[in-house]
Order: C-alpha cells, then structure tokens, then sequence
C-alpha cells in the first residue's frame, strides 16, 4: 500500500461540480493499493500517515506529527500509485490492486483511520474527482507499507 501524502493548508475534492470531501490545516494522503496489501498494510500505512513528523515545531524543524497537531486528513484513492513506470512511455497497472480488492482496503483505511482520528475526509473511490490543494511547503513524501 501506498501513499503519496502533501502537507496542505487547505485541500478538497470536487466531483461532478459537488465538493465530496474538504480539510483545512494537515494532510492530503493520495492511496494507492497493490496486489496482496491486506489489513497488515492498511494498519501500517495508517500509523506512518498519522505519525509521520511534517509539522513544524516550535523551532521550525519537521518534528510534529499530523496526531500532534490534529489536523485535517483528507484520503484520496489513486490508483496511478501503483503503476508500473519502469519502462516505456505508457504505465502499466498489473501491479494496482483490481478495483473491488482496491476499494476493500481502501475502505478499511478510512474506517481505522477515522476510529483513531478525528477530521478524517474522502475523496469518492472510483469517480472522476478534482482535487485542490494548497501544498504547504511545498511538502511530499512518498510512503509504503509492504
């Protein structure tokens, strides 16, 4: 399981013209999930996003978690994440998860992350989405959890 996650100030997603899911202050988490990701994965993956240290402390260094800080978590599913890219000049996506495997986990994702965090926000798994964000930083960090 992957996730590409963007500290933001603010980040929505908009499908059909509608806005589905919207945070102010904290992490945008674009997820990907691959074949064989399972419960172990999405447990991992949650604690990495929630307990990785992109927040300023009071020395302006990387040294608070989004748990620190309580911030919004917006939760994106992308299966582009997941795409082979090695070689070529078109992605392949043997190694992303079938879409109703994909969906699974990334439904557990959300549930476990919103029993362990409050502000926890989706974007609609298999829509067109929109998504807008303020990248506070610019700040992005590639995670995984195998």
């Amino acid at each position: 399981m992957i996730a590409l996650i963007q500290r933001v100030s603010e980040a929505r997603v908009d499908v059909d013209g509608v806005t589905v899911g919207a945070i102010g202050a904290g992490l945008l988490a674009l997820i990907g999930v691959q074949p064989g990701d399972g419960e172990a994965q999405a447990q991992r993956l949650l604690e990495r996003v929630l307990g990785y240290r992109v927040f300023a402390d009071a020395e302006g260094r990387m040294n608070r978690s989004l748990t620190d800080i309580g911030g919004g978590l917006l939760l994106v599913s992308q299966f582009t994440l997941a795409a082979d890219t090695r070689s070529g000049m078109r992605p392949g996506f043997s190694t992303a998860a079938a879409p109703a495997d994909a969906e699974r986990w990334f439904d557990r994702l959300v549930e476990l992350a919103r029993a362990r965090h409050a502000g926890v926000e989706t974007g609609r798994f298999g829509a067109h989405m929109q998504v807008h964000l303020v990248n506070d930083g610019p700040v992005t960090f590639r995670l995984e959890a195998n």
